[in-house]
């Protein structure tokens, strides 16, 4: 677990298909990641078995998809997606970005 996350200390972990992203801080219940899309760039829609989410957009804009239900969301907005809800997102623009909160953190990220 870290109490201090330094953006400028820590790498990007390369995804692939124009997707990184940043473990920023955890605790055993609550995680947050930054992740950075190139425009285009698609997070596959799939669903959590264990995990809610809420993505908060810190740059760029996404088409997201929830549950069949397409909005766009621009800087500032955000979504919430509960265990078993299918979603999924597309960047709009290049250098989008999501800062991703889940609940409990993500053993699969560490």
């Amino acid at each position: 677990m870290k109490t201090f996350f330094f953006d400028q200390e820590t790498p990007w972990d390369d995804l692939g298909q124009g997707i990184k992203r940043k473990v920023m801080t955890w605790s055993d219940e609550l995680m947050m990641v930054a992740v950075h899309f190139e425009k285009g760039a698609i997070g596959t829609p799939h669903q959590h078995d264990i995990h809610d989410q809420i993505a908060y957009v810190a740059a760029g804009s996404f088409e997201v998809e929830i549950e069949g239900v397409k909005q766009v969301l621009r800087t500032g907005d955000a979504y919430r997606a509960v265990r078993h809800e299918m979603h999924g997102v597309v960047a709009l623009e290049a250098g989008s970005i999501l800062i991703d909160t889940f609940s409990p953190k993500r053993d699969d990220f560490l």
